[in-house]
């Protein structure tokens, strides 16, 4: 477990701890298990273990932890607006929800989305969640080319932790943020970019190569 990790849920904590210490107190047993299994869930939920992924320059390594759910070519329209390829990846809610860099750079544009409340938000799933509920955009140029992460929450949680901020130089695998709690991240990278994962796979964030840059000629 991180500290900063368990920290950013310490309210959720707090209002279980309640009704955990009056089931004690008070003898009532389902409440006390209802408190404890939530405190449990919340426990694996805000796990954070480190990771060691490839350091070739040519790799880029998955943003979070979860499930392909795409890989389409389309305008990236908020930043570099230009065609790219963007691979998304669902997070359920028994995921690792921290996300990591996919490359070594600088952050160089992060602009948080409100989303369209009070609604109706999107299943983190759905292809058109981007425009519809709360995102964050980042950009981190490279020496090989700028990508663009895009963190999306779900159709219930509605909060977007960054941990850095514009100009920072961060590594590979370095985490920058977190959701709460199903949510969706989508790496945008270069056309010439070999995507090295399919849809249906599962990806583990700072860890699994999801593209490659093509060799220099």
């Amino acid at each position: 477990m991180r500290f900063q990790t368990l920290w950013e849920g310490r309210w959720i904590f707090a209002l279980l701890l309640l009704p955990l210490a009056a089931g004690i107190y008070l003898n009532i047993h389902w409440l006390t298990a209802i408190a404890a299994l939530g405190i449990l869930f919340c426990l694996n939920f805000f796990r954070d273990p480190e990771r060691a992924g490839s350091q070739d320059p040519l790799d880029i390594l998955s943003a979070a932890d979860g499930v392909v759910t795409e890989i389409v070519e389309m305008e990236e329209s908020e930043f570099l607006k230009t065609p790219m390829k963007r691979i998304g990846v669902f997070l359920s809610v028994f995921d690792v929800h921290t996300n990591r860099a996919p490359i070594d750079g600088t952050v160089t544009y992060l602009n948080h989305f409100p989303g369209t409340y009070p609604g109706p938000y999107l299943d983190a799933r759905h292809r058109e969640c981007s425009s519809k509920n709360e995102a964050q955009t980042w950009a981190f140029q490279g020496f090989r080319a700028t990508l663009v992460v895009r963190q999306i929450t779900g159709a219930i949680a509605r909060r977007i932790v960054p941990w850095n901020r514009v100009g920072d130089t961060i590594s590979k695998g370095h985490r920058f943020g977190m959701i709460r709690f199903g949510s969706r991240t989508e790496v945008f990278v270069p056309l010439d970019c070999e995507v090295s994962v399919q849809v249906g796979q599962k990806v583990l964030g700072g860890q699994t190569v999801i593209a490659r840059f093509p060799k220099a000629q």
